[in-house]
């Protein structure tokens, strides 16, 4: 259970693969792109 394990995280991050253990982040959409808007809310 370590670097050379393929199972684990730590051994994932070694490798730089990806899996059940270590998902890719994905990037968030804006909500204002979701709703469909142009502007964004100004603070006052």
């Amino acid at each position: 259970m370590g670097k050379g394990d393929k199972k684990t995280k730590r051994g994932k991050i070694n490798r730089g693969t990806f899996g059940a253990r270590r998902p890719r982040i994905k990037k968030k959409t804006p909500t204002e792109k979701k709703i469909g808007l142009k502007f964004k809310a100004q603070v006052k």
